[in-house]
């Protein structure tokens, strides 16, 4: 798999999280500037940083590894990030946090089409 797919993929987790560089850098026990060469790609990952990686954004290596925008915002059956308890007000506070993360991926995708069609 390609190291450029596995950043972005951490990168976009880390932003669905509502975290920080410096909040995961910090958890990592690495300068900001270390952990964001590996958002951009520039460093290989070691599998145990990997999944030291999947810990600190509370999910799995392998959710990092396939990135599907479709187990992000399936509310039915997403626990990882949303979340969600039994309680009413807990579901009804998630959806809301789904919406925020459904706009931010919205807007990531579009600026990303933006500046491929401004080659």
């Amino acid at each position: 798999m390609d190291i450029k797919i596995i950043s972005a993929n951490i990168k976009k987790y880390r932003e669905l999280k509502g975290l920080t560089r410096e909040v995961v850098a910090s958890e990592l026990e690495m300068s900001v500037s270390g952990y964001s060469k590996i958002e951009r790609g520039e460093i290989d990952l070691t599998l145990t940083k990997l999944q030291r990686i999947s810990e600190v954004l509370g999910v799995s290596a392998s959710d990092i590894l396939n990135f599907d925008v479709t187990n992000i915002f399936n509310i039915s059956n997403n626990q990882q990030v949303q979340g969600l308890g039994s309680k009413e007000s807990n579901i009804t506070n998630n959806l809301n946090k789904v919406d925020d993360y459904t706009q931010k991926y919205i807007k990531m995708l579009e600026d990303k089409i933006q500046q491929l069609e401004s080659k």
